[in-house]
């Protein structure tokens, strides 16, 4: 694999791209390499943004900084970054309220090593979900023992693709008819976001071509979500724990993991005892299980919702992460395995129960604060 380039994509946000391109500078690279660090800069009133990225000292190679002269917004912005990676073999996209670990690029290289011969690997993400994004609650990737996981949902939060990773992607996005994604493989927040997101069509790609982000167990970027085209600022929903420090990686390939996730982030390598039919999983509570499982002839749905099916099997929520209850079948009233083509009542589901088990050891007064902070915010 080539060396990747760094393409920061940047705006009008000064303070955070000084952020970012300090902790570039304090980053560890290979040795007697000749790294390209482009800064591309979309057109607006943001000349102390333009002056902050000629003044970057690059010591590890070329420094490129691209003013664009007319407006081109973040989804046009983000593709023309991404199509530095067909000039220089490969390339890792940074927005410019992120933060990178000292060992990111020794990991973007080492996971696109590991990737170019896996035509099912859509791209690496250099962030770690510990949230599930759809329903605001805590998401663990389950532990094979290995420093990654998959996810059919791209990574807009550091991410790094091959050449034909990128050039497949465009490919479908030349021919795609962009416009409503809606459908029962894709979340509902997803299809929601604005058609100004190039992110939904990457993770529509990745659904209809059944392919994954290859995501590390231990972040090696985390987001300040500052204020700027898709954020309001002030949240700290998406900070996670970086590595300090270097390792070295040992990857799974998608048929050794065990921790595969699709799009609404559940767990596609679950297996249940005794039964052989393909399932859907709905841990979260967030798919349109009736609709899928008609759509795909689906006869059996395990989920977190109270639905009006039979329930021939039931676990509880006492493991972490959810689908390690699944694994390790613990008993319980908190997750169902339906049978689809048989109604009845549906069971009642202890909510608050739910609750604990993501969010321990809260308080009542913490969750007056909590409640009076968001209500101030708005959120």
């Amino acid at each position: 694999m080539n060396k990747p380039a760094i393409v920061v994509v940047a705006y009008n946000r000064k303070r955070s791209l000084e952020r970012l391109l300090s902790s570039l500078k304090r980053a560890s690279y290979p040795k007697d390499e000749d790294i390209t660090l482009i800064i591309s800069i979309d057109k607006g009133d943001n000349e102390d943004v333009v002056e902050c990225a000629r003044k970057t000292d690059w010591d590890h190679g070329e420094l490129k900084v691209i003013c664009h002269e007319k407006n081109l917004g973040l989804k046009a912005h983000v593709l023309e970054c991404g199509d530095h990676a067909l000039e220089y073999g490969s390339v890792i996209i940074l927005e410019d309220d992120l933060l990178v670990a000292e060992d990111f690029y020794n990991y973007s290289l080492a996971a696109l090593n590991m990737a170019k011969d896996d035509d099912k690997i859509g791209g690496i993400s250099l962030y770690d979900h510990l949230l599930n994004v759809h329903t605001r609650e805590p998401f663990y990737a389950i532990d094979d023992g290995y420093d990654n996981y998959y996810m059919q949902f791209a990574s807009s939060w550091g991410q790094a693709y091959s050449s034909k990773m990128w050039q497949d992607f465009r490919s479908w996005l030349s021919t795609f008819k962009e416009g409503d994604i809606a459908g029962f493989d894709i979340p509902d927040n997803v299809s929601g976001w604005s058609e100004r997101s190039w992110l939904k069509y990457n993770i529509k790609y990745l659904v209809e071509k059944d392919m994954y982000f290859l995501y590390p167990r231990v972040s090696l970027t985390t987001n300040f979500m500052e204020e700027g085209e898709h954020s309001d600022g002030g949240s700290l929903e998406l900070q996670v724990p970086m590595l300090f420090g270097r390792k070295d990686y040992s990857f799974s390939s998608l048929e050794e993991s065990l921790a595969v996730y699709d799009a609404f982030f559940e767990n596609k390598k679950l297996r249940l005892r005794d039964i052989e039919e393909k399932f859907i999983t709905d841990l979260y509570g967030n798919k349109r299980v009736a609709e899928t499982g008609e759509k795909s002839k689906i006869r059996y749905a395990l989920s977190s919702r109270e639905l009006p099916y039979k329930v021939i099997r039931s676990y509880g929520r006492i493991l972490r992460p959810v689908d390690a209850n699944i694994v390790a079948d613990i008993k319980g009233e908190d997750l169902f395995l339906y049978d689809l083509k048989q109604k009845d009542k549906a069971p009642r589901v202890k909510k608050a129960k739910r609750q604990l088990y993501n969010y321990r050891a809260i308080k009542l007064k913490e969750m007056l604060e909590i409640i009076k902070f968001r209500l101030k915010k708005g959120r």
